[in-house]
C-alpha cells in the first residue's frame, strides 16, 4: 500500500495516534460541541470544548482499528438521523451480491452526508462499508482531513496542474481498481462539486479517469471491472439549499463566487445538523456497459439516477410556483403538476419555508427543487 500512502485512508495502526491528535485539537472540539449543543457552545465555548474532550475520550477509548472506528461513526449517524430526519428508507439492496465489490456512483447534493447515508445503509445490511473519494479542496483544515481519512476516505487531488495532475489521476484510478480487486466497496460522486441547481449529471471525464489504470484496454472493459452501481440520494429538504442559491445568485450577478476558508466547513456542518425531512437511498442495478463512448455510459448512469429518484411535495410545489411565475412547461409536466396530490399541510410548510428565503434567491432556490421533477420525467 506504500504506493498509495499519500491518498489512502488511515490503516489500523494509524487510527489511535490520529484520534489522540484530534482529541487535542480545539477547532475540532468546538465543532463537536456545536453538533451536540449549539446554544451552549456559543455561550460557553471553553467549557463545552472541555466537555467534548471528556466525552470523546470516553467514546473513543476502545477504538484501535478501522472496524472499531466504524462502530463509533455509526453511533454518531444514529444521533444525526434521529435529530435531522423524519424518515430514512432504502431500495435496491437486493441488487447487490454479498461476495462482490462495487463502485457506487451517486448524485451529489451534500459534501459528507451523501456517502455517509450510502455507507450507513450498507453497514446495517451487512455489506462491506465504503472507501470514500474526497476532493482535496475540502481538506484545508487538518482536522477535516484526519476525520475523512479515519472514516475510510481517500484523497482526490484536484489542486494539481499539468503533468502532476495527470500523474495524480492515474494513481487515483489505480487505487480505485485496487480497492475493487481487493474486495473493497468504493463511493465517488458523479461529478466534481455538488449539484447546486438540482440537476444530477454524470461527468464523462470521470469515467475516462476511472479507466486510466488500464489504458491498454477499451473503456468498456476497464469500467466493467469496477462493477459500477448508480445510486440516487433523495433529500426532502436540502439543508444547504439557501447557501447554494446564494452562490448561484452571486455567480449570476457578479460573474463569480468568492469562497473563504470557512465556506466548505460551513456547508459540511450545515449538511450534518440541518433538517432533512424524508431521505431515500436507492441502489440501482450494476451497469451493463456496451459502449466505449463515455457520453453514452454517463447517460446510462444518469437514467438510473433519475428513475430511482424519490420526488416529494416540495419538488412539485416548486415547479408549480415557477410555472405561476412565468416558466413555460411542456404539456407532460403541466399534467404532472395538475395530477400531483399535494396535501394542505405541505402547501403551508412550503410557503413558510419560501417566506424565510430572500426574494432575490427565489428563482435559484425553486429551481433546485423543481429540476429533479423535470429530470425524472425526461428520463
Amino acid at each position: 500500500m506504500d504506493k498509495f500512502i499519500e491518498i489512502r485512508p488511515y490503516d489500523d495502526d494509524e487510527i489511535r495516534p490520529v484520534l489522540d491528535r484530534l482529541i487535542s485539537n480545539s477547532e475540532f472540539l468546538s465543532a463537536i460541541a456545536s453538533f451536540y449543543s449549539p446554544k451552549l457552545a456559543r455561550m460557553f465555548p471553553s467549557l463545552m470544548r472541555t466537555a467534548a474532550r471528556h466525552k470523546l475520550r470516553g467514546q473513543l477509548r476502545g477504538v484501535h482499528d478501522v472496524e472499531t472506528m466504524q462502530h463509533v461513526i455509526a453511533h454518531y449517524m444514529d444521533k444525526m438521523i434521529e435529530d435531522t430526519t423524519t424518515q430514512l428508507t432504502h431500495s435496491g439492496l437486493e441488487n447487490l451480491e454479498d461476495r462482490k465489490s462495487y463502485l457506487f456512483i451517486s448524485n451529489h447534493r451534500d459534501i459528507t452526508m451523501d456517502p455517509a447515508f450510502v455507507n450507513y445503509m450498507l453497514y446495517h445490511a451487512g455489506h462491506k462499508t465504503l472507501q470514500i473519494a474526497i476532493g482535496d479542496n475540502l481538506l484545508k483544515k487538518p482536522f477535516v482531513s484526519d476525520l475523512m481519512r479515519l472514516n475510510k476516505g481517500f484523497i482526490v487531488k484536484r489542486s494539481h496542474k499539468g503533468r502532476e495532475l495527470l500523474k495524480s489521476l492515474i494513481l487515483l484510478s489505480e487505487y480505485i481498481h485496487h480497492c475493487i480487486d481487493t474486495g473493497q466497496n468504493v463511493w465517488i460522486a458523479q461529478r466534481e462539486g455538488r449539484a447546486k441547481d438540482g440537476i444530477d449529471k454524470t461527468d464523462p471525464t470521470l469515467l475516462k479517469m476511472l479507466a486510466m489504470a488500464e489504458r491498454k484496454q477499451s473503456l468498456s472493459v476497464s469500467l466493467a471491472k469496477l462493477h459500477i452501481v448508480p445510486v440516487s440520494i433523495s433529500y426532502e429538504y436540502d439543508t444547504c439549499d439557501v447557501l447554494k442559491a446564494e452562490e448561484l445568485h452571486e455567480i449570476e450577478t457578479e460573474g463569480s463566487f468568492t469562497k473563504t476558508d470557512c465556506t466548505d466547513i460551513h456547508s459540511i456542518v450545515t449538511g450534518m445538523i440541518g433538517f432533512k425531512g424524508k431521505v431515500h437511498i436507492a441502489f440501482g442495478k450494476e451497469l451493463v456497459i456496451s459502449s466505449d463512448d463515455p457520453e453514452v455510459i454517463a447517460a446510462d448512469i444518469d437514467t438510473q439516477i433519475f428513475q430511482n429518484y424519490t420526488l416529494r411535495d416540495i419538488n412539485f410545489l416548486s415547479l408549480e410556483r415557477l410555472q405561476q411565475d412565468g416558466l413555460s412547461l411542456q404539456p407532460k409536466l403541466r399534467t404532472v403538476i395538475e395530477a400531483a396530490e399535494i396535501s394542505e399541510s405541505s402547501r403551508i410548510a412550503f410557503e413558510q419555508r419560501l417566506q424565510r428565503v430572500d426574494p432575490k434567491l427565489h428563482q435559484h432556490y425553486l429551481r433546485s427543487y423543481a429540476n429533479p421533477v423535470m429530470s425524472f420525467y425526461s428520463a
